[in-house]
């Protein structure tokens, strides 16, 4: 059979560009339902973008190849979608949005903006054989048992990366770049916690608190988590891009708390009261326990010296810690690196040696922060690609 576009994967961006690519345009995917990911995210919720989305707030190679496609498909464009279908929604913190009832709504908008826009999807149908015949793609499929050619003039890669392959994530997108003489980046689980050897957190698991977590010159401000196997929370999954093995991290467990002024005034007004009584005002008291075989926090208010004060505000505003690993893709919610952009039209996501060619989302090198970034990043590619891929020549 023929089609103008074949899509592969019925993710966000595969989805998103169904609806922009116009008649003639074939979405498929191995998984019995499409946009899996979305349905499980923001806790059932979906985090589907955020009002302070800009173009800091992604890495990549290239720190410039975003920026057309999220300037063109905003956060605005999508809460206006989100709204033309009757779908209610909050902020939570740090301008994430999220639906108030369920994910799958933001899922059924997109099939619906999908097959109004006259593209069709084929579910449980796997990719066997990509091929180019000089004029066209040529994709060997398997549906129903059955053996099916696919021709199309543009073939569009929404696979996704490796992240969470028990969603059945696999690395499809990066075989199909090198395939067709593109290059990949290293690519690296992100947003995923950290392991620590022999237990080390596992006394203080579930005791969270906020923190500002620094590495290699980045930093966030958000809750730390400990766990039975490391440190999770959003201010570990947020930094966790910016780490690589063999790095330490910085915690500072008490980023608001002006301690030094407050320890000293206490020791003049309070000088009776313990040490960690006055700390457990600030920090859990689970985590001082912990902490009390790391740092010296005997004694009472009015035995503290200036110098002792100043090397335990230190010792809590910079405590170092080497992570082992991380948990891995098995948990990493999304994928760092991926397709060079170097080989990539920013303005249509086309190859720039292969026409028809695109690829677009988390199989790209372009990475958002935690909190509906990268879900921003799947609309915008998708819809820039999408838009391309309907404009173009069938000729190529």
């Amino acid at each position: 059979m023929k089609v103008k576009t074949l899509i592969l994967g019925a993710g966000a961006a595969g989805l998103m560009a169904a609806a922009h690519a116009g008649p003639d345009t074939l979405v498929i995917d191995h998984a019995k339902a499409p946009g899996e990911k979305i349905r499980i995210s923001g806790g059932g919720r979906c985090n589907f973008t955020n009002m302070q989305c800009d173009f800091d707030n992604y890495l990549g190679a290239n720190p410039h190849f975003h920026k057309s496609a999220l300037t063109r498909y905003t956060q605005w464009d999508f809460i206006e979608l989100v709204s033309k279908h009757g779908i209610a929604w909050h902020e939570k913190t740090l301008g994430q949005l999220f639906c108030d009832d369920k994910a799958t709504q933001i899922v059924a908008m997109l099939v619906a903006e999908l097959e109004a826009a006259g593209a069709r999807m084929w579910l449980k149908t796997r990719v066997k054989d990509i091929r180019h015949t000089g004029s066209a793609f040529e994709a060997r499929l398997e549906r129903d048992g059955k053996d099916i050619t696919v021709t199309c003039a543009n073939l569009i890669v929404a696979t996704g990366g490796k992240s969470i392959p028990k969603m059945g994530a696999t690395g499809l997108a990066y075989d199909i770049a090198r395939q067709f003489g593109h290059a990949v980046t290293e690519t690296r689980p992100a947003l995923v916690p950290f392991t620590f050897d022999k237990g080390r957190f596992a006394e203080i698991s579930g005791v969270s608190t906020p923190v500002r977590l620094m590495c290699n010159g980045t930093g966030f401000d958000e809750a730390l988590l400990f766990t039975h196997r490391g440190l999770s929370g959003p201010a570990v999954l947020q930094i966790s891009s910016y780490w690589r093995d063999g790095d330490t991290i910085s915690v500072n467990l008490l980023p608001t708390t002006p301690l030094e002024s407050i320890l000293k005034e206490k020791r003049r007004s309070a000088g009776r009261k313990a040490l960690t009584t006055e700390l457990s005002h600030h920090l859990p008291s689970r985590l001082i326990d912990h902490l009390a075989a790391l740092i010296d926090v005997k004694g009472n208010l009015g035995d503290l010296s200036d110098q002792r004060i100043a090397d335990l505000v230190r010792a809590l505003g910079d405590w170092q810690l080497k992570p082992t690993g991380t948990e891995g893709y098995r948990t990493a919610e999304v994928t760092l690196g991926g397709i060079d952009t170097d080989g990539l039209n920013s303005k249509s996501m086309m190859s720039k040696t292969v026409p028809g060619l695109y690829f677009i989302g988390e199989a790209v090198d372009v990475t958002g922060w935690l909190g509906g970034f990268n879900f921003q990043w799947a609309w915008s590619s998708g819809v820039a690609c999408g838009q391309a891929a309907g404009q173009a020549d069938i000729g190529g």
